[in-house]
């Protein structure tokens, strides 16, 4: 039986990769620890989803209580299963760059550390592997601000004709930004990962994503953006838009929709690849049209306020060009808008977040 390792499996990519890669016929050894929890509080712990990884996959789910940053218990885990393991799909991370700057210590070792930990592991002992990195579009600092974009009544936008108008594509520099503690600690791990492939000739690829979402995702006020609005909404508790008048454009992928593009790379692995993989032009939205779409879904005001300093290196706007994959991949085609996203955040966590706030 092939193995697939899974790191940040109780998250949520690493929960939705969990049950895909179980359905395609893999055992998947979980590695998740809750950091989670210890991040962002009692609010954003994963153990719900763990609970319910175990129970839905049976015994074609191993959940390992592993820190990334312990190189030992990694290499340990990695040397148990060998030449069976296919496939090795790194989620685990410490996702925020509010919090990397209260512990830049913490951040770079789960980090870059990890990462090197993990792929020095599966060089060691299972070199044929495909290995899968969630990197980030923080990698590329706050770059895109610097793009001439234009203000709309609610929304920024790229000024027409601009060569990143369908999307920023990969060949945007990652020099000379303000990329936040977080995006250095990203940059070094998705760094770390081409070099793997190119060096060692290992079949990797670093997927830099925009927001990634779903119905799973435990939001928090620093990291979650979509499914912690919605929250808000449906419980009533206040949130803050941080600057840019609340205009600010994401694109936002489901996190079904990025595990098919993982998926198709399994299937036809290449080496030290990089994507930029968000939502795209088709499904991305500004901070005051997610309100609106919130609003509209649970049939309630969101109380929110506004505070007119944004977060340092926030994007004013971003959304990728998903081009470079899609032509390696032709296969894959998103299916998830951002309305149907937060529908669907909506319908499964409606009775379970109001529970939470008792």
């Amino acid at each position: 039986m092939s193995i697939a390792i899974i790191t940040g499996s109780a998250g949520l990519i690493g929960s939705e990769a969990s049950a895909f890669f179980a359905k395609q016929g893999l055992d998947v050894v979980g590695i998740d620890n809750n950091m989670r929890r210890v991040f962002f509080g009692d609010d954003a712990s994963t153990s719900w989803n763990r609970q319910r990884l175990e129970e839905s996959l049976g015994s074609h789910y191993r959940h390992v209580e592993i820190d990334i940053r312990d190189f030992e218990a990694i290499t340990k885990l990695f040397k148990e299963y060998g030449s069976e393991i296919a496939l090795v799909i790194h989620t685990a991370a410490q996702p925020s760059h509010d919090w990397a700057a209260r512990e830049p210590l913490t951040d770079f070792t789960v980090n870059a550390n990890g990462t090197l930990h993990l792929l020095e592991a599966t060089r060691l002992h299972a070199p044929d592997a495909v290995f899968i990195f969630t990197s980030t579009n923080k990698v590329y600092g706050d770059t895109p601000n610097r793009l001439p974009l234009v203000e709309k009544e609610y929304r920024w936008e790229i000024e027409p004709g601009h060569t990143y108008e369908p999307g920023i594509r990969e060949d945007m520099s990652i020099d000379h930004t303000l990329h936040s503690l977080f995006g250095a600690s990203k940059v070094a791990a998705d760094v770390l990962v081409q070099e793997y492939g190119r060096y060692f000739q290992m079949k990797t690829a670093c997927f830099r994503g925009g927001c990634l979402t779903g119905p799973k995702h435990s939001g928090t006020q620093l990291h979650g953006f979509l499914a912690y609005l919605m929250k808000c909404t449906v419980t009533g508790k206040p949130y803050t838009v941080n600057g840019y008048k609340g205009k600010q454009v994401r694109d936002n992928i489901h996190s079904a929709d990025l595990i098919r593009a993982f998926y198709e790379f399994f299937k036809a692995p290449r080496v030290a690849e990089v994507y930029n993989t968000g939502g795209g032009r088709y499904s991305n939205c500004s901070m005051l049209e997610g309100i609106q779409m919130c609003e509209e879904i649970a049939g309630r005001k969101l109380n929110w306020n506004y505070a007119d300093n944004n977060r340092i290196g926030d994007h004013i706007w971003w959304i990728s060009d998903n081009s470079k994959f899609s032509k390696h991949y032709p296969n894959w085609k998103m299916q998830y808008n951002v309305r149907q996203i937060l529908q669907e955040i909506y319908e499964f966590n409606k009775e379970r977040w109001p529970q939470e706030s008792v």
